[in-house]
């Protein structure tokens, strides 16, 4: 409950009242220059959890915006008060569930998008909950600037299939996978092995390997 009234007060999350469809939120199409109050380029880490990523990657990028979603407030509350104590005047928290994305945000507003670790759903009649699936990937292409990159961190085996076969039987560009990201010395340490989120330390801790993917959508989305 305590977290629950501070998170209120934070002047770094927003949480509009409808978790629906918004008509005119007020920030759609005008992020940077109504909240951050500068040009700089906004990526997203959809379903952020503690906001490991959004902490993360602020810190590392300061001319960049990062905005953290996720429907939780208790974890949302995590991440919003680290950011307080560090000042990151360039991260925000967005408290909405993330198919409603597109009310939220205007198309070509999105440079970049992080699904760190998200749950999997491993049902096939939960496919289009999965946050690589084409239901999601089209809400996306709505808001990104086209060649935008789209980062998947997961140690769900399947996920990191799955979502390769959508690349390929939709087209879009893939950039860069392995199955194995801290085996693979190509890959520099920031941010992708510096920042790590609770449940990646922990299924580090347990030995599972880390599978990563970089792509990003074709045009005609």
């Amino acid at each position: 409950m305590k977290k629950f009234a501070e998170i209120n007060s934070l002047p770094n999350v927003i949480q509009p009242q409808s978790q629906h469809h918004i008509r005119h939120f007020e920030y759609k199409g005008n992020w940077n220059q109504a909240f951050f109050r500068n040009p700089n380029p906004i990526i997203l880490e959809v379903g952020c959890g503690k906001g490991e990523y959004t902490i993360g990657l602020g810190s590392l990028y300061p001319e960049k915006n990062f905005i953290g979603i996720d429907i939780k407030g208790d974890r949302i509350w995590k991440g919003a008060t680290e950011a307080m104590d560090k000042v990151l005047l360039n991260v925000a928290f967005l408290r909405i569930q993330a198919e409603h994305i597109n009310s939220f945000f205007d198309a070509g507003e999105v440079s970049g998008i992080w699904l760190t670790f998200p749950d999997p759903q491993p049902r096939k009649a939960r496919e289009k909950k999965r946050l690589t699936s084409p239901w999601f990937l089209r809400r996306y292409a709505k808001l990104l600037k086209p060649g935008s990159p789209i980062h998947l961190k997961t140690d769900d085996r399947a996920l990191y299939m799955y979502t390769l076969e959508v690349i390929r039987e939709e087209g879009h560009r893939l950039a860069y996978h392995t199955d194995h990201l801290y085996e693979d010395s190509s890959v520099a340490e920031h941010p992708l092995k510096s920042i790590q989120t609770y449940y990646e330390k922990k299924f580090l801790e347990e030995g599972k390997p880390i599978h990563y993917i970089r792509f990003s959508l074709h045009a005609k989305q």
